[in-house]
């Protein structure tokens, strides 16, 4: 799984004080995790939106810092070793 450096998100901030420190939307209490929880269980960006009562723009903008920082990302090692084990 790749993790993500979150604090060059600007839509996101990690406040000691707040959800241990958790990363989360800005200015709210809204884990980024819960947005990613609740894609996974079907949900649509209006309905967590909705939920969470959250600006539709950060979780776009959530999405697609990891959506650009995932095609960033090299293979897993498994991957490329793999495939480099393959007889031509």
């Amino acid at each position: 799984m790749a993790v993500l450096d979150w604090s060059q998100c600007p839509a996101v901030e990690s406040v000691a004080d707040r959800l241990s420190g958790a990363w989360v939307l800005k200015n709210t209490r809204v884990p980024v995790s819960a947005i990613f929880e609740n894609l996974e269980a079907g949900s649509d960006v209006e309905e967590i939106v909705e939920q969470f009562h959250v600006d539709p723009e950060q979780v776009k903008a959530v999405l697609e810092f990891a959506a650009r920082s995932l095609d960033l990302s090299p293979p897993p090692a498994s991957t490329t070793a793999a495939a480099d084990a393959r007889p031509l």
